[in-house]
């Protein structure tokens, strides 16, 4: 589904949604599963609660739009109900910040999940809304970090550490 202000794309999973959603609360899965090249590594625990935050090192020369070199970007959790949804906040270098949201809504099925992504600019400030630049990430560029989503889930990440006599 997408509007003038939002996109939303899913896709069925073949994994139990807390599977889907502890990627989602690491900070590494976020540069794991990016399709958009930006995100190039991220500092900070794991999430747990909304109000929980961590930093992402981005770079959009993957975009080609903006050159605005390396930075960094604050990820705020806005709502995090376990197992079932997770969306987030960008707090960037640019003033007045701009109040775009990205999330995933993760339902149960018979056959593991149904997962959502979806990115919100309905609220962004009236500057960045006469920019006229929004979306920045497309609804495929949604599609194919869902895809990597379900292969990195499918193939155990994140994994667990091996115990201290095993390595």
């Amino acid at each position: 589904m997408s509007t003038a202000e939002r996109i939303e794309v899913s896709r069925p999973f073949p994994v139990a949604p807390a599977e889907v959603f502890a990627v989602l609360c690491d900070p590494q899965g976020h540069v794991a599963i990016d399709a958009s090249g930006m995100l190039q590594d991220a500092d900070g625990e794991r999430v747990t609660a909304v109000g929980d935050s961590f930093v992402v090192h981005m770079d959009r020369e993957s975009l080609g739009d903006l050159d605005m070199g390396r930075y960094d970007v604050t990820v705020t959790i806005s709502t995090f109900e376990a197992d079932r949804e997770i969306a987030w906040k960008i707090l960037g270098r640019v003033r007045p910040q701009i109040g775009h949201v990205y999330g995933y809504r993760i339902e149960p099925t018979d056959h593991g999940s149904l997962v959502t992504s979806y990115y919100d600019w309905s609220d962004i400030a009236p500057e960045w809304r006469d920019a006229g630049i929004f979306p920045v990430i497309s609804e495929a560029n949604l599609k194919a970090t869902l895809g990597i989503l379900e292969r990195t889930v499918r193939r155990g990440y994140p994994r667990p550490s091996a115990p201290a006599e095993a390595r």
